[in-house]
């Protein structure tokens, strides 16, 4: 079994019709999610979010792959040390 790790998933979501992607890729992983955040920053028309996960290194990295191929939707993740 992998080991899991703490990990800080951000994301910036420019075109808002990729909402309901992103949400369902986000339920899918649900498990793992300690807690996420988002923000809509009406003056730029983006949204920030920021996604804590408690999961294994390669389902945090499977998730923000699937995330970063979006149009219009940046990720990268910050993992723990530990």
């Amino acid at each position: 079994m992998e080991e899991r790790r703490i990990a800080v998933l951000s994301v910036i979501v420019e075109k808002r019709e990729q909402a309901e992607t992103l949400n369902r890729y986000l339920s899918e992983y649900g498990e793992y999610i300690i807690g996420r955040m988002g923000i809509p920053y009406r003056e730029k028309k983006v949204s920030v979010l920021s996604v804590v996960l408690d999961a294994p290194s390669s389902a945090v990295n499977a998730l923000t792959g699937k995330i970063g191929q979006l149009d219009g939707v940046t990720a990268k993740t910050l993992f723990s040390k530990y």
